[in-house]
């Protein structure tokens, strides 16, 4: 598998451990295959323990693969040029105490071999990217949690990456500090980056991702535009009508509101919606709406991820 556009590229790519009872080993990673292309959010989901920060250690070359091949800017992962067009902010990053937010943007600048000139333009506009501009000259540990993360974020930006690797960027965050590191999110892809994040945090997912990877016990289970993925199927119909009583019962509907003259009827994908509206028609009703209810990314994540467990699949 090639894919012409892809800056990140898995294929059928496997990682074991050995267990220390027995001769056998334990799958991480089974025969993994995707692709994230040039510009685009892609969001990696699953939950605690699937296999998603294994994912980036392979790719950055952290860990290796027990066998399949990793591609990064089309060439194999292994080649460590690479590594100046990624930045990295890992789930947990060590952040020193006592230094302020401007010498730990510059320490890191100089690990990455950035000149003295480049340094005093770059960190300034990092700070400012991330909100910090005025709060660079303040210890670290005076710094809230928010605060660390958008840090944390800016250093992975120093080398100016075309690949921003994010391993859940958002957790344990409050609601304004997800919605900040969101919108630097978005800048990024504006500005032409492609970045790739993990993350257990579905509602931050739906509303940023181009596309999104679902993984469970090592094995990609869905993969794909988060419309296609939504769409592929109706939760629940809402139906408005008036000048009439239907028999709900028999077409498993609920009653969720009635007022002026109108009723609105939720029924279940499984529901025979024609028959339901041919009894409106047939007891001289007047239909006013009908709307379909398409899953949430969290109700598509689940279901797939039930379905998968139920179905025995290892």
């Amino acid at each position: 598998m090639v894919v012409p556009d892809a800056v990140f590229e898995f294929d059928r790519v496997s990682k074991s451990y050995a267990t220390h009872l027995s001769l056998r080993r334990g799958w991480i990673l089974r025969d993994l295959s995707f692709a994230v292309r040039a510009g685009e959010i892609f969001g990696y989901l699953g939950p605690n323990g699937a296999g998603k920060t294994t994912t980036i250690r392979l790719a950055l070359g952290i860990l290796f693969p027990d066998g399949g091949r990793i591609r990064l800017f089309g060439e194999p992962a292994a080649r460590v040029r690479l590594r100046e067009r990624i930045g990295f902010l890992p789930e947990n990053p060590y952040f020193y105490d006592y230094l302020s937010g401007e010498e730990f943007l510059d320490f890191y600048a100089r690990l990455l071999g950035l000149p003295a000139g480049r340094r005093r333009e770059r960190i300034p506009y990092l700070l400012d990217l991330v909100d910090l501009g005025n709060r660079g000259d303040r210890q670290l540990r005076k710094y809230s949690k928010g605060m660390l993360q958008r840090i944390g974020l800016a250093q992975a930006l120093l080398n100016e990456p075309d690949l921003v690797i994010l391993d859940e960027p958002m957790s344990g965050l409050d609601p304004m500090g997800r919605r900040q590191v969101r919108d630097i999110i978005l800048d990024l892809r504006r500005q032409g980056k492609t970045i790739f994040f993990s993350s257990h945090i579905l509602q931050d997912a739906e509303m940023i991702c181009d596309r999104v990877g679902i993984l469970d016990r090592g094995r990609l289970i869905a993969c794909g535009p988060l419309q296609e993925l939504l769409g592929r199927r109706t939760e629940f119909w809402e139906v408005t009508f008036s000048g009439c009583r239907p028999n709900l019962a028999r077409f498993q509907a609920e009653l969720v509101s009635s007022g002026n003259g109108e009723s609105l009827v939720r029924l279940s994908a499984e529901a025979d919606l024609e028959a339901f509206l041919q009894e409106i028609h047939a007891l001289q009703g007047s239909l006013h709406a009908l709307q379909p209810q398409r899953a949430t990314l969290e109700d598509f994540f689940l279901s797939e991820i039930r379905q998968r467990r139920q179905g025995g699949a290892a």
